[in-house]
């Protein structure tokens, strides 16, 4: 009987020793920790934002409406047709006359002394002027241009507002010689259309250039000396 409550007395204390050694174990690396958890790849979490069964998943676009560009990095197509024509004409007439006269036919007498000495002295008019002025002028201006293209540009920045500022241009190659468009501005998302295109002259503080660069360009300017007499020249 006392060989069976021994054994009992060991065991208990065998038990108690190994609980009190897991809870107290230094050991325990943070894998098992359970107040640590590994960050899940983004292909798992992508997976957990998935609805099975279901057409529409978060944070893709709506199947109902089109996608237009609204985000950082976005692709958004620019119709460009710009024709600006404008006329400026003024005409100027300016027309002034006048005449001053003066005489003295009597003067305490000394008119007819005066006359006696010079036979040519007229006292009744001693001073005459005429004074004429005219002016006419005329001049006129006119300038047109026109461009036509269709550039695709890059959400490059979302204002607080949500409009959008865009940014693109486009280079082509023909033979040596460089046609080059360059846009930049401000949209705003409403003006967008249904095809994700926008027309130009919908953007704010648009700065549209269009250049070339190569053997026809250089031809079309004047040379460097040339240039350098027609900055000097003061005439």
């Amino acid at each position: 009987m006392s060989s069976k409550i021994l054994f009992l007395l060991l065991l208990s204390t065998a038990l108690v020793g190994c609980a009190a050694h897991n809870q107290a174990d230094p050991e325990l690396s943070p894998a098992q920790s359970p107040s640590i958890i590994e960050p899940k790849p983004a292909v798992q979490i992508e997976k957990q934002r998935r609805s099975p069964g279901s057409l529409w998943q978060k944070g893709r676009s709506s199947m109902f409406t089109a996608k237009k560009a609204n985000r950082l990095g976005d692709i958004l197509t620019v119709a460009i047709f710009e024709k600006a024509s404008a006329e400026k004409e003024a005409e100027t007439a300016t027309g002034r006359s006048s005449s001053v006269s003066a005489g003295i036919p009597k003067l305490f007498g000394y008119e007819a002394a005066l006359a006696a000495k010079n036979s040519n002295l007229d006292p009744s008019s001693l001073i005459s002027a005429n004074a004429g002025n005219e002016f006419e002028g005329s001049g006129s201006t006119s300038r047109q241009g026109r461009l036509s293209a269709t550039l695709t540009t890059q959400v490059i920045e979302v204002l607080a507002n949500k409009n959008l500022r865009i940014q693109g241009s486009k280079t082509v190659r023909v033979n040596s010689e460089d046609q080059i468009i360059r846009l930049s501005g401000i949209v705003r998302p409403e003006d967008i259309t249904s095809r994700n295109m926008i027309d130009s002259k919908y953007i704010l503080d648009a700065k549209i250039e269009y250049s070339g660069k190569g053997v026809i360009s250089e031809q079309q300017r004047p040379g460097w000396l040339t240039r350098l007499i027609n900055t000097v020249w003061p005439f």
